[in-house]
């Protein structure tokens, strides 16, 4: 399997962090999507990243889509997003505000980035939303006793808070202070020092 993208994007890099974690080999490619647009134009008419190839020649691409992919090529018991229910849609839901707050990260930089007059109404809207989902995911993770959000065992809910929070911090210095978000900061520094994390890691590189 080849995955393109660079692991400053945190959706490129919850799906390299599972890859390991499951011991799947892969090559990986690490293709900018302004860049090297050209590059990836062939494999995702979008030129968005991840785009992961199968060794088929078959092109997965959006990060949920392939994790679910990849939980179909493991064992049940080993598979990162739970099957039964209500697991499921709770992990799910972790995972949805985690990677929909890396989004509103996303979109707030370009904002900043690409325009010359930039919206004061859109940068308020961003920034509110990832920090009202950042309230949500503390209160959540305070209730949890465990090492891992849902038990003893790494989850893709886990890897998604993880890599959304080192995104927003690299993205945005000083937008949110972690210490209002003690439990948050906590779980990632944990998730942080794992062998995993720390082999599918780059500092964020602004676009040129």
């Amino acid at each position: 399997m080849i995955l393109i993208g660079q692991y400053d994007s945190p959706f490129v890099r919850r799906v390299g962090i599972a890859l390991t974690l499951y011991g799947l080999p892969f090559t990986h490619r690490p293709w900018s999507t302004f860049a090297d647009a050209e590059k990836i134009r062939p494999y995702n008419p979008l030129t968005r990243v991840p785009t992961l190839v199968l060794d088929d020649g078959e092109v997965l691409i959006e990060s949920h889509s392939i994790l679910d992919y990849l939980d179909s090529l493991v064992p049940a018991g080993r598979a990162m997003f739970p099957a039964a229910e209500p697991a499921r849609h709770r992990a799910l839901k972790v995972a949805a505000l985690a990677t929909g707050m890396a989004e509103k990260a996303v979109s707030l930089f370009y904002e900043r980035r690409l325009h010359k007059e930039v919206s004061e109404t859109w940068i308020n809207r961003c920034q509110t939303q990832i920090t009202d989902a950042m309230v949500v995911l503390e209160a959540d993770r305070v209730g949890k006793k465990s090492d891992y959000w849902f038990g003893e065992r790494i989850g893709h809910a886990d890897i998604a808070v993880a890599v959304a929070l080192r995104f927003v911090a690299e993205a945005h210095p000083g937008l949110v202070s972690m210490a209002d978000f003690p439990a948050l900061g906590e779980h990632a520094a944990r998730l942080e020092a794992l062998p995993a994390f720390k082999a599918i890691s780059q500092p964020f590189i602004p676009p040129a």
